[in-house]
This record gives structure tokens, sequence and C-alpha cells, in this order.
């Protein structure tokens, strides 16, 4: 399940291919960013994280099984952790005969992190205290079968989400002892969503009835309307009622630069093509496919284009390539060429997709037209090209893993000074999409690997300002202006000072941060909000 050995050639294909447009650094395009590992401690453990036993004895928190399972899978794989997807366990759970709410005993759950092929077992409680909420979890090791020592987390209901996230930072550090992220960092993580709005998501994806699933996802995404999370959902939730204008409505929300933007933009482009409206599902489908050059979306790219009435012939030759032994990608070769008068060519694809499914009545049926030269017969004069119906997110996560061991070597390879560059440049990224977690890591990174790296400095007192320790915030700013001065050091300072009240000094740094960059927006902005309150 973990690793699809069917695909493996395609991950193969798909490392070759980022590769060779993406030398010396991490593959990235105009939706997506594969991660660089850089510290060995623990990044390729697969972890199985399994809903929380309650102990409330209130089944209105009954949905707090599932959402502890959420936030700590979500917070293991932005520290580097490779956690199983909820529908992984859900399939794996069906395929041992056992029902969704299960609660597993160590036997069990043994068993079902041996089926995952997973390395560590996550297990679970909570319960109230007046109004807060205690969660406590334990680090089970598969293959030693040992039990690590429990840890727990408390705090106000309201902070359900930081509890969790709190108590997935301990466990990280049971995992890696030298995790050096900060706790506050796992706590900030996620706290853009307000907690009714991640109950409703975690109802959405768990309710048996999907008229109630429904609801509970168009809640989530009413009260957060930025919520990427509850509008994938969503958008599941409406492509497989056949509600495909809602559908592409939803996904078009996804974030595409989050970890579900790829097969947002697959399924986006599916809702369009069945609507009818094949000229954006092609542009949406070539979005996808100049990040994730998978067959099924280079397929779906042609198909698209062939609806139109333009030649897709070369797109179908790029996704036989892709994935050879798909007799699908054969047959829409074979009538693509048929099409456009390569007869020759036609033949030998339709002889090859047969071999590798003899049974396709339609494919023996055109053959057999194509022999008697009387097209049409049967099938009609131009059969359609095929659609593929699955995105396989999987091969691409196998490929990105193995990139991200090559570009883990690449670094290695670096000066320190280059390697550090290289790190600040990526956490850069993860900073401007507010994903604090992942950003904080790689700029400790960059920070270990040149301690005279200022701009590692400055990255973290960002880090640190957006967390709300503005203590940290603040000594992180002073120490990369003590390494070399920047506009961006002294933003961070005046932003916390401006805060705290103290206007004299934050309008001192912003005049700083002015006069290193006198086109410095965020600068400016203070500044005018320092005049405003004065006045």
């Amino acid at each position: 399940m973990r690793r699809p050995a069917a695909k493996a050639a395609v991950a193969a294909w798909l490392v070759l291919w980022f590769a060779a447009n993406a030398p010396g650094q991490a593959a990235s395009g105009g939706t997506t960013t594969l991660a660089v590992q850089t510290s060995e401690g623990g990044h390729d453990r697969v972890l199985l994280v399994l809903p929380f036993d309650n102990r409330t004895g209130q089944p209105s928190l009954e949905w707090v099984r599932e959402a502890a399972a959420q936030v700590l899978s979500t917070r293991f794989a932005a520290a580097g952790y490779e956690p199983t997807s909820r529908a992984d366990r859900v399939y794996a759970l069906d395929h041992l005969g056992l029902p969704q709410g299960f609660q597993p005993s160590r036997a069990s759950a043994l068993k079902l992190a041996q089926t995952l092929d997973a390395d560590s077992i996550v297990v679970g409680s909570y319960t109230t205290d007046g109004t807060g909420i205690v969660a406590q979890a334990s680090l089970v090791n598969v293959p030693d079968l040992r039990m690590m020592p429990m840890v727990s987390a408390r705090g106000e209901m309201r902070d359900l989400v930081a509890v969790f996230g709190d108590l997935a930072w301990k466990l990280t550090r049971q995992l890696d002892p030298a995790f050096n992220v900060a706790e506050q960092t796992f706590a900030a993580e996620g706290s853009g969503v307000p907690l009714t709005a991640f109950e409703q998501y975690i109802r959405g994806i768990t309710e048996p009835d999907q008229a109630e699933r429904l609801k509970h996802l168009q809640a989530a995404v009413k009260l957060s309307p930025a919520f990427s999370e509850a509008w994938m959902a969503l958008g599941r939730e409406d492509f497989s009622g056949q509600q495909y204008q809602e559908a592409a409505a939803a996904f078009a929300k996804v974030d595409r630069s989050g970890p579900d933007g790829l097969e947002a933009g697959f399924y986006r482009g599916l809702a369009l093509m069945f609507q009818g409206d094949y000229a954006h599902a092609q542009e949406v489908f070539a979005d996808v496919a100049r990040v994730l050059p998978l067959a099924e979306v280079v397929n779906n790219e042609g198909v698209a284009m062939s609806r139109q009435g333009r030649d897709g012939t070369s797109l179908f030759i790029e996704a036989a390539a892709a994935d050879p032994g798909a007799e699908d990608y054969h047959f829409n070769l074979a009538v693509s060429l048929k099409r456009h008068g390569n007869t020759a060519g036609a033949e030998n694809e339709l002889t090859q997709s047969l071999k590798l499914r003899p049974n396709d009545s339609e494919a023996q049926a055109l053959e057999d037209a194509w022999k008697r030269q009387t097209p049409g017969a049967d099938v009609g004069a131009d059969p359609l090209e095929r659609i593929e119906r699955g995105f396989n997110a999987a091969a691409f996560k196998q490929a990105a893993a193995m990139l991200d061991e090559m570009n883990a070597g690449r670094l290695a390879a670096l000066a320190p000074r280059e390697r550090a560059q290289a790190l600040c440049t990526q956490a850069k990224g993860y900073l401007d999409r507010g994903l604090l977690l992942e950003a904080e890591r790689l700029y400790q990174d960059a920070a270990a690997a040149d301690a005279g790296n200022a701009t590692a400095h400055t990255g973290l007192a960002e880090v640190r300002e957006r967390s709300g320790d503005a203590e940290a915030a603040r000594k992180e700013a002073h120490e990369a202006l003590e390494l070399a001065p920047s506009a961006d050091a002294y933003v961070v300072l005046a932003r916390v000072d401006f805060a705290a009240g103290s206007m004299s000094e934050a309008n001192t740094e912003a005049e700083d941060a002015i006069k290193l960059d006198p086109a410095n927006r965020n600068a400016q902005e203070i500044l005018r909000e320092i005049a405003a309150k004065r006045h």
C-alpha cells in the first residue's frame, strides 16, 4: 500500500523528469514545492496515528477522536515524517474486516501497522477537566514492540488544536531528540482555522451519511473561507455525487501550493470535462502536468484537446511512454493516430492495446472494423478517447521522496554558506505560505550549516513573531542585526514593539529599515500606523 509496485516505473520516470527540470534544487512549479529533507533523524519513518480514545463520557465530543489523529498527522508531516493518511487507515481496517470506528487492542493495532508498513504507532486518549481538555499519547515502536513513555498536554477546550499540536511536539521530540523546532511553533500551526470550522470539517469527513457530510463541510467553509482541507473534502463529496459544477468550484478554492493542490487540480479538470468545458479542463490539466507529469494527467489533457477538435496525439504518445503497461493509453493513441491519417501506427497501437487487455470488447470491435476497412461498424466512425478518472498521488509522493534524497545529497555536497542560502530560499517559500513549522525547520538547518547567516536568524525572528513569542522574535532579530544590517530584521523589531505599545522604538526601527530599503512597504505601513496612533 505504501509503495505500489505497479507504479514503480512511473515513480522512477518522475524522478528523472524532476531531476532534468530542476537540477541542483527542489523541484518546483506553479502549484507546489517538494520539501528538501536535510536532517537524518526519523525522516524516513512511517507513522500510524490512530483515533484517540474518548474517555470524557460525552458523546458530543466523539468527533475529537478523529480530530486528534488529523492534527497529529498534519504536524508529523510538517516535521518531515510520513504519517499514513486517513484513507489508507480506513482501507486497511476494511481489508482486515474491522469497522472504521474500531478502537483496536495492542495486538490489532500492531496488525494494522504491519498492514500499512508503519514503523511506529501513536495511540492516545482524551478527557475533560472542567473547561479544559487533557490529552495523552504513547508511541509504540513496531519492529521492537516497545512502548515509549507517555506524554500529555492540557489546555482550554477552545484551544483544542493547540493542545494536540503540543502533544505532537512532545512525541516528535521522543522520535528525534535533536529536533529543534520550538514548541510554540507547533501550537501556532493551524491557528487560523476557528475551532467551530475545524469541528464541522471533522464531522464532514467522518459522518456515514453523505447528506450530513455535505452539510458539515459546507458549514466549515462558510465559517472559514480559506480552509483548504475543507474545500478539498467538499470537492470530493460533490464530485462523488456527480455535482460537477459545484465540485469544480470547490476544487478551485483549494490551496494550489498545499499538499492537496495537485490532486484538486486533477479532479477539477475532470469536473470541468464532465460539464463539457473542455477548453478550461485542458488548461487545468496542463497546469498540473507542468508540475506532475503523470500519465493520467497528460492523457486527460490530450482528451480535452481532442474533444475540442484539436490534435492531442503528442500527449497520448507521452502518456503511453510514461506508463506503457496501461492499455487505455495505447487505445487512445491508436484512435488519435487513425483520426489524423497514420493508419499503420494506429493499427500497431491497437494491437498493443489488445495484448494488454485481450477481452476489451470495444478495442476488439474497432480492430475488426479497421480490418474490414469499414470504419464505423459497431463502434462508430470516430470512437472517443478514454478519460482517466483516478489520480495516483501515491506515485508522485514516492517520486517526491526519492527526489528529496537526491536533493539532500546535493545540499550536503555544497559549501556550508551555499547550503544555508539554499535552505533559506526554500524556508522563505514556506513562510510566505504561512507554513511556520516547515519554515522554522529549514531556517534552523540553515543556521546550523552557517552560524553567520543573518537571513536564517531574520527568518526565525519572523517565525517567532507569527507564533506569538515576542521575546524570542526580538532576540533572533537582534542576532541577525549583529551579523549584518537587514531591513527585514528591523521590520520584525518594529512590529513587535508596535504591538507592545512602544511607539518611539517602533518608529526608530521602521526608519532604520527605510534607510536600508527605501521601498520597503512593511516599514512604510508601520510608520503610517504609528502616525495614525499619534494623531
